[in-house]
């Protein structure tokens, strides 16, 4: 029963949907994406991969580490680029114009997204923190860096495109919404679910 279940289920979702792809400073990609059961399974890993980093959380100026953000964006730079690996020509078939494939849309992101503000922006912080006092705290010294807010500027900019990107991802894996997830409420408020009053709820 199992294995069955697990095949029917990686092959379903939408057969057909509209995939619009925001590009920040550049335009939008948009057209029908008609994915195979290849891509549902790579959109799956890619989609797991976005809301678990750095990527898709918003940092807010006196909040998160520069450093942290560019280096998700670098390992999920990799990531994408291994899945495409992985699943080969099956994710990137030929299209007709005006279609889209998982193969388009990630290396898209990579190539017009990604690789400009790594390129552009991991020197220039790496020089900046080269320069830091030993006896400097990393956050407070990257807070103090003039291009800081610039920075911020684009990964906001980056952000929305990798949220995106993964509610297309969401609606081709036919999964439910990982990213705006409720947040968890206090013991004290007694949500569903949480344990009695006196007991751990863990470490």
């Amino acid at each position: 029963m199992g294995h069955s279940q697990r095949r029917r289920r990686r092959a379903s979702g939408p057969s057909q949907i509209t995939a619009t792809l925001a590009i920040p400073f550049v335009g939008e990609i948009s057209g029908t994406w008609q994915p195979a059961d290849a891509e549902r399974s790579a959109a799956w890993e890619l989609y797991l991969e976005l809301v678990t980093r750095v990527s898709v959380e918003e940092l807010d100026p006196e909040e998160g580490f520069l450093r942290e953000a560019l280096s998700s964006l670098y390992t999920f730079f990799n990531t994408t680029r291994e899945i495409l690996r992985r699943y080969g020509p099956d994710v990137a078939p030929p299209l007709a114009p005006g279609h889209v494939s998982f193969g388009v849309l990630a290396v898209t992101v990579l190539n017009r997204v990604l690789r400009p503000l790594l390129a552009s922006w991991h020197p220039r912080l790496t020089a900046y923190e080269s320069q830091r006092p030993e006896e400097c705290d990393p956050v407070a010294w990257e807070r103090g860096w003039e291009h800081a807010p610039a920075l911020r500027a684009q990964l906001a900019e980056v952000r929305r495109t990798l949220v995106s990107l993964a509610r297309t991802l969401q609606e081709v894996a036919g999964v439910s919404d990982l990213i705006d997830l409720p947040a968890p409420r206090s013991p004290g408020l007694g949500p569903i679910g949480a344990p009695p009053p006196g007991v751990s709820e863990g470490p």
